[in-house]
Parts: structure tokens; sequence; C-alpha cells
């Protein structure tokens, strides 16, 4: 395990430096000056000038990224050019507001998706399995800026529930931290629900039918115990690797929640960035969001270890 782990950490670093280059390249190649946006457009061609050379805009790309990728070997991914703050700080300030949201987004999907799919899976073929997979099929397929959206016109304006938008710190006021927290975590956990409670559906299924399931009924298990420790620690595995990725998409979902709800996160500050042009702050945070699908896949597959002991990581 500690070798296979060690080999997989040493090939994130191959793909960091891709993703790096990549983004790097296609953030340069889109049209747009940040010399221009941060000065406005009344500024006169020598200031425009005096401030690209000044932020190192007039150098060919390679030496611009040779630079760049000099500064994040030393661990620093830069100064944000609209905020005049390093990047790293600028990312961490917002972390904690991203994390919040999609940690219980994650958490709220997986607590309806898993009693609905194995409630489904064990009522196969009633009119309550046809509702739910029904409502799976219409989560999917609403587009989550449209279902913020739709959730602020029924919830937030017209019955005034929920506040239509802004964040509060839970250290400052838990209560309005929590109600602040409702909308954006069911417009970015619910599709997660669906997708979710369809894995674990069709996994439970599956294993129901297998020998070992037959063999505990047989040996006069309740079935309780039967469907939720026997048959739900084999049936839950294809679904980490789904959990997994959607753990690495949180910040790309975070993008729209936050700008729709106004949450002063990692997706909003994206947004922000790219509208300004601000090539180190957009690089920093596509560079964060790759690490964390790489990181996330790599606890997926020790999560398949811990659990299901006969997997075991055999060298190749």
């Amino acid at each position: 395990m500690a070798r296979y782990i060690a080999q997989r950490v040493f090939f994130i670093i191959p793909v960091a430096l891709f993703v790096c280059f990549i983004t790097f390249m296609i953030i340069h190649l889109v049209p747009g000056d940040p010399a221009s946006v941060l000065l406005g457009e009344e500024a006169t061609p020598t200031a425009v000038a005096a401030l690209r050379h000044q932020l190192g805009l007039d150098q060919p790309l390679p030496t611009q990224f040779a630079l760049w990728f000099w500064q994040l070997l030393h661990g620093n991914l830069g100064q944000s050019i609209q905020l005049q703050q390093p990047v790293l700080q600028a990312i961490w300030q917002r972390l904690p507001v991203t994390a919040e949201l999609g940690v219980i987004s994650l958490l709220y999907s997986l607590a309806l998706a898993i009693p609905l799919g194995i409630y489904s899976a064990t009522h196969r073929n009633t009119w309550l399995d046809w509702l739910v997979n029904v409502m799976s099929l219409l989560f999917t397929a609403i587009p989550g800026f449209i279902l913020g959206l739709l959730l602020i016109l029924f919830l937030a304006v017209s019955v005034r529930l929920f506040p239509p938008g802004g964040y509060v710190p839970f250290a400052e006021n838990p209560a309005a931290n929590l109600r602040d927290l409702i909308l954006p975590v069911i417009t970015l956990g619910t599709g997660a629900v669906a997708v979710n409670m369809r894995q674990i559906r069709a996994s439970m299924i599956e294993v129901l039918h297998q020998d070992y399931v037959r063999t505990a009924r047989a040996k006069g298990l309740l079935e309780g115990r039967v469907t939720y420790v026997h048959a739900l620690r084999n049936a839950i595995l294809p679904v980490l690797t789904i959990v997994g990725l959607q753990v690495g998409s949180i910040i790309a979902g975070a993008v729209v929640v936050e700008t729709i709800f106004l949450w002063p996160g990692i997706g909003q500050l994206a947004v922000q960035s790219i509208f300004s042009k601000d090539y180190p702050v957009v690089q920093g945070i596509v560079l964060l969001a790759a690490l964390s699908y790489m990181a996330t896949n790599l606890l997926v597959d020790v999560g398949y270890v811990i659990l299901d002991p006969r997997i075991r990581f055999e060298k190749q």
C-alpha cells in the first residue's frame, strides 16, 4: 500500500506540470489585456505599455511561463493583478467558504441518496420505486443555475422563507450562516443526489442477488443486517468513484452557485478573475482544482482497500 501511494504521488507531479502549462497557454490566448482592464478605457497607450512592462506581460510566453513556474517551485503562485495581493493568500482567504459549501452539499447528497437508493433497490417495481427514479431523472436534467434561480424565485422572492443570497460566517452568526447555506446546498447537491441514488440502486440490486447475501439470509440474520451490513458494504464501492469525482468538482460547481448566491468563495473569485484577466489567480485556482481531483482519486483507491480487504495493489 505504501509503495502504491508513493507511486501515485510521484505520477501527480508530471500531470500537475502538464496542467500548469496547458492552463497558462490557454489563459494567455484569451483576447484581452489585464493592463487595459486594470487602468480602464481612458488609459493612454503609454500608461498601458508601462504597466505591461511592470507586470512582465510584454515578455514572450515561454519566458513568462518559466518565471511563473520557478515561483511555483518555491511555493509562490504569483501576485494578483487585480487584488494586489499574493495569489495563495487570496485563495486561502476564500477556501473555507467554498469548503463549507462543498462538504455540506456532499453530505446532503449522500444523506438522501443512500437511503433512497437502498429503498428503491429493495422495493423494485413498486410505485415508490418508480417515483424515486422519475425524481432522479428530473434532478439530473435540471442545470444547476436554473435550479438556483428557481429556488430564489419561489423560496426567497415569493415566499421569503430564505434570503436570496449573501454569506454570514458561522463564527459571527451560526443561525444566519445555516439559513444562508440551505439554498446553495440544495442547488449544488441535488444533481449529485440523483447520480448517487441511481448508482446505489443499481449496485444494491446486483449485490442482493449474490450467493453470500442468500447465505446470510439462510443463516437467519435480520433483513436489516443483511441489507445494511453485508450488502451495502460491497454496493458502496462503485459509488466511491463517483463521490471522488464530485469532491474534485466542488470548485467547478461552486463557480455557478457562488455567483448566483453571492458567496465570497473560490468560485466567485474565479469568475471575477476571468473577467478582469487576472492570469495568476485563474492559474492558481485551476491548479488547485486539478490537485484536488488527483488527491481525491488517490483517497478513493485507498478507500477501496479499507471497505474491501480482498482488494490489494500488487506490483505490476
